[in-house]
């Protein structure tokens, strides 16, 4: 696990120019890097902390086309097919194997809830399909008395997030691709035309174009530029069993608990019905946009009050000579909740009971940045010509991460995008659009 004791891997000098300069380093940060260098551009990746150091290295691992929005569908399609292609391309392996993803439903009720989401497989030709009892044993073996049904997709894939991300940032490296860690982007000069430079800890780099990939502190940055940014965190805790049984090669979920096949032989699991919010000022500032999201996974989100520690800093304002909440939290490195540990075990023990008995090796946490509807926001801003912003993946942005970069790419070289982005615009949370929810985290 990288975290704010890993030593820094990435330490390239600041060029005094760059074409586009990437903030953050996590998936979807390098896989933009890496499209824009593909396309010729001259590239920089300013990475406050660790590359994958906060949720691109903490996630499930699920490389997933079942059960996203359909505006999302299309690009992860083609996320997927590009996570195979650059795994094949790495001296490192990943972990990116096509095992599959099944959601699995415990009675009937749910069942029939799953089976809706085949009808946007079957527009978009995916090979999801329904899995009857006889089809759930035949596909997991032992352990399967728990649940009646589900539905699966054999393309979806899985990888080892904290070695997949470095590992790609290593490839961009070697390609000529400058990335540096320890090395907060403080603020942005623009004049008249738009942007014009960016200010580094480490000093400015002249540019026209930045994208903010920033994760959890995307809100606090674009605060910072006078740009609101309604985004709010949640905490989810991940643990690694010992190896065990080989039951099932992919990805799988009920309404209580997830798990996954690792390449050491483990397991990952995770509550599938568990997060936290810390309370924070913005929590109160974004309640009214937040609201329908709150209804909607009121039974799977847990209030707590907040702390510095947990909240990724929601607001401030400082000179671009100041030391900045971004220096002085490298790594948002939030510790695993105790209670959800305990859980996990339990669950493992009643659901999966050939596994139930594996040991815990580590356990984890990692903050994931939320919109109101759940979707990312992957667009220009419109007040700052040059500045875009790619964030708020809502616990959906690993698997997504190499499609993201490629719309983002081409968004920033203005060459044509090959999918809808209309989803995915910042002005719908106040242009009066109506939002329309996505998955839930």
């Amino acid at each position: 696990m990288i975290g704010p004791d890993t030593p820094v891997a990435f330490d390239d000098a600041l060029p005094q120019s760059a074409d586009v300069v990437i903030i953050g380093g996590g998936v979807v940060g390098i896989f933009t890097a890496w499209f824009l260098n593909q396309s010729g551009a001259s590239v920089v990746v300013c990475e406050k902390g660790r590359v994958a150091g906060e949720q691109s290295g903490r996630n499930w691992g699920w490389i997933r086309q079942q059960g996203r929005d359909e505006a999302e569908l299309p690009i992860m399609m083609r996320s997927i097919q590009l996570w195979e292609d650059v795994a094949g391309s790495l001296e490192t392996d990943i972990g990116f194997r096509r095992g599959g993803v099944a959601y699995l439903a415990e009675n009937q009720a749910r069942q029939e809830k799953l089976l809706q989401w085949l009808a946007i497989a079957e527009a978009h030709g995916l090979d999801s399909r329904a899995l009857d009892k006889p089809a759930l044993d035949a596909l997991i073996k032992h352990g399967t008395d728990n649940w009646v049904g589900g539905i699966y997709t054999p393309s979806d894939a899985r990888a080892e997030p904290f070695i997949a991300v470095p590992a790609v940032a290593g490839l961009l490296q070697a390609k000529g691709v400058a990335i540096r860690e320890d090395c907060a982007v403080r603020s942005i000069d623009y004049d008249a035309s738009g942007v014009s430079n960016i200010v580094t800890e480490a000093g400015k780099i002249e540019t026209k174009r930045v994208v903010c990939c920033a994760g959890a502190w995307s809100a606090l940055f674009m605060n910072h530029l006078g740009i609101r940014l309604p985004q709010l965190t949640v905490r989810a805790t991940v643990a690694r069993s010992q190896p065990g049984p080989d039951i099932f090669a992919g990805n799988a979920a009920g309404s209580d608990i997830a798990f996954r096949r690792r390449i050491d032989g483990g397991y990952s699991f995770a509550l599938s019905d568990h997060l936290e919010h810390f309370v924070s000022r913005a929590s109160v500032r974004n309640l009214r946009t937040f609201l329908p999201a709150l209804r909607a996974s009121i039974h799977d989100t847990r209030i707590r009050p907040g702390t510095r520690r947990l909240t990724a800093h929601t607001r401030g304002r400082w000179r671009a000579d100041q030391i900045t909440p971004f220096e002085r939290t490298r790594v948002l490195h939030p510790p695993p909740s105790a209670w959800a540990v305990n859980q996990l075990k339990r669950r493992a023990d009643h659901r999966l009971p050939t596994l139930g008995g594996v040991e815990i090796a580590e356990a984890w946490a990692g903050m994931i940045e939320a919109t109101p509807d759940f979707v990312p926001v992957m667009d220009e801003m419109p007040t700052l010509p040059g500045l875009y912003l790619a964030t708020g993946f809502s616990g959906h942005g690993f698997g997504f991460g190499p499609g993201a970069g490629e719309v983002m790419a081409d968004m920033v070289l203005k060459k044509p995008v090959r999918f809808d982005l209309s989803r995915f615009r910042y002005k719908r949370f106040f242009d009066g659009t109506p939002l329309r929810l996505g998955p839930i985290i």
